[in-house]
């Protein structure tokens, strides 16, 4: 099987000409870089939280998920070490860019609005507070960087210039309606999503089609409704927990130290935390 991509997190397998195999890795990353650790069952968590996501909003937009049942993957990959964390997935021609929804002012958002009141230059109200839930979702997109670079935020008006003004609005527009349908159940389910990123490519008929991860600890923000506070940063179940534990003991990623065992499991427990609350399944 001929392995065509290794990311921060996914071995990327060519199955034939219309397929791929997604295998989700132990792996994590912060601040673009590859940790040197394994968080137990991450990749499971990812899958199988993204498979969920997939079928919740099928109706309004199709993605790019065959299977996710190991009978279904290829011979090679009917083994243990793949069962959870791999998905059979339709060959796309991804976008280049990444579709960024914010329903909440945190993070690289809050950091901009502090220095001129908007967000990817988009104007937001006066004297909002960190976390605070926005009047209405804004859609931010940027730019993908490879592995150690930096994305960059984009303007609407640039991703237009990129893939086109009828295909960037319809994108805008379906990012928008697969966020609020999945924040509104998740808000039933006691979890905030603050915001999260998607990817889209398109399919050999030239249709708009769902890719990558969708809805994952990694790919979003996920906070405790039960302790959300307006005006300070939020507890939360993704890896915020890993980056705020980087940034307060002063850890160099660079230097590929041994984080201790208890942020790994602490981690490690946030996500599978963070699945058990949205699909209402033991995992």
């Amino acid at each position: 099987m001929k392995k065509i991509s290794s990311g921060k997190v996914r071995e990327i397998y060519e199955v034939d000409d219309d397929k791929l195999l997604l295998v989700a890795s132990d792996r994590i990353s912060a601040f673009d870089y590859i940790l040197p650790a394994m968080v137990p069952n991450k990749g499971k968590v990812l899958n199988q939280l993204s498979a969920f996501w997939f079928d919740f909003v099928k109706d309004i937009v199709p993605n790019h998920v065959i299977s996710v049942d190991i009978k279904d993957l290829p011979e090679e990959f009917q083994t243990p070490e793949f069962e959870g964390r791999s998905m059979l997935v339709k060959k796309l021609k991804i976008l280049p860019v990444e579709f960024i929804i914010r329903g909440y002012i945190t993070g690289s958002g809050w950091k901009s609005y502090k220095e001129n009141g908007t967000v990817c230059g988009i104007k937001l109200p006066d004297n909002l507070q960190e976390s605070e839930k926005l009047p209405e979702p804004i859609f931010t997109p940027s730019t993908k960087a490879e592995i150690g670079d930096h994305d960059e935020n984009i303007s609407f008006e640039q991703v237009c210039e990129i893939i086109g003004v009828d295909l960037a609005t319809k994108l805008r527009d379906k990012t928008i309606a697969v966020y609020s349908k999945c924040a509104e159940y998740a808000a039933s389910r006691g979890v905030i999503i603050a915001d999260t990123k998607f990817e889209f490519g398109l399919d050999e008929n030239g249709e708009l089609v769902l890719g990558d991860e969708l809805l994952t600890p990694d790919s979003s923000r996920f906070w405790p409704a039960k302790d959300y506070v307006v005006g300070k940063s939020q507890k939360s179940f993704d890896k915020q927990y890993l980056r705020d534990w980087i940034k307060s003991s002063g850890y160099d990623p660079e230097t590929k130290a041994p984080i201790p065992d208890d942020v790994i499991n602490t981690t490690s427990a946030k996500y599978i935390e963070a699945y058990e609350l949205l699909t209402g399944k033991k995992f």
